[in-house]
């Protein structure tokens, strides 16, 4: 199913991002540019990610700012290919300051 029809990202992907690490919606904005026009998937994203553990913060509370950042570029080609398939998105679709707001 579609979580963010503006940039045609699905749950399935937003798990992917979350199995990889992303545990917070701003961190599968990062990677996905879900929720930053619109804003109205946030909340959808918020209850996939659910109330669970988050691999990142235990790993930065266990100072092993390391293997966040191992995780980080894990996600990088993600975020690459997100801004190329946003090229062909019209200029006047917005900035997206929901993300923030709703964060």
């Amino acid at each position: 199913m579609y979580v963010c029809s503006c940039f045609g990202i699905t749950d399935k992907q937003v798990k992917e991002h979350a199995a990889a690490g992303a545990c917070t919606p701003r961190q599968i904005a990062s990677a996905t540019k879900a929720g930053t026009d619109c804003g109205s998937c946030v909340r959808t994203i918020q209850g996939l990610l659910g109330r669970g553990a988050c691999p990142r913060r235990e790993l930065l509370e266990k100072g092993d700012g390391a293997a966040v950042l191992a995780a980080d570029s894990r996600l990088v080609p993600a975020v690459t290919a997100a801004v190329a398939a946003s090229a062909v998105v019209t200029a006047g679709s917005g900035s997206g300051p929901a993300l923030a707001e709703a964060a």
